[in-house]
């Protein structure tokens, strides 16, 4: 079983950033790799065993199921259930903490799977980089873009 934890600190606040991550239908509108998404059976999207059935920019489909979701302890998981890479048993957890110094927030992305033999790299550094890594960067870019405004309003 591969292990994978990433974390970073956001230079915004908790609820910021939870208002962006909790809509389990919206990473289209900020990571780079989701061109469009759709929680299937018009249900809610954060109704706890949901699927989101979403296309990656390549046109690779995937589909994932919320499994929980606290907006208490900012934290929700989910599991990949359909996708054309090799990664099984993908569970993976996303938790935010508030960083008192400064008003930021902790953000910590891990997950667990396994793989074909041999493929072990490809995939840890995939998830790692082209997933967690990309969404880091594009919800701190999303965020001081957003901060950019309001300080000019």
């Amino acid at each position: 079983m591969i292990r994978i934890v990433r974390s970073t600190v956001i230079d915004a606040p908790t609820d910021r950033v939870w208002a962006l991550l909790r809509d389990f239908n919206g990473h289209d509108r900020w990571h780079p790799a989701v061109a469009k998404s759709a929680i299937e059976r018009g249900q809610s999207a954060d109704k706890l065993g949901c699927v989101r059935r979403f296309f990656l920019r390549d046109g690779s489909e995937l589909r994932e199921r919320l499994l929980t979701l606290s907006d208490l302890e900012q934290t929700f998981s989910y599991c990949l259930m359909d996708t054309p890479v090799p990664l099984f048993n993908y569970v993976a957890h996303v938790r935010l903490a508030p960083v008192t110094d400064g008003d930021r927030t902790f953000w910590e992305w891990r997950c667990s799977f396994s793989t074909r033999k041999g493929e072990e790299e490809e995939m840890t550094r995939m998830v790692g980089e082209d997933i967690y890594e990309a969404g880091f960067a594009a919800i701190r870019s999303r965020l001081a873009a957003s901060a950019g405004l309001e300080g000019r309003a």
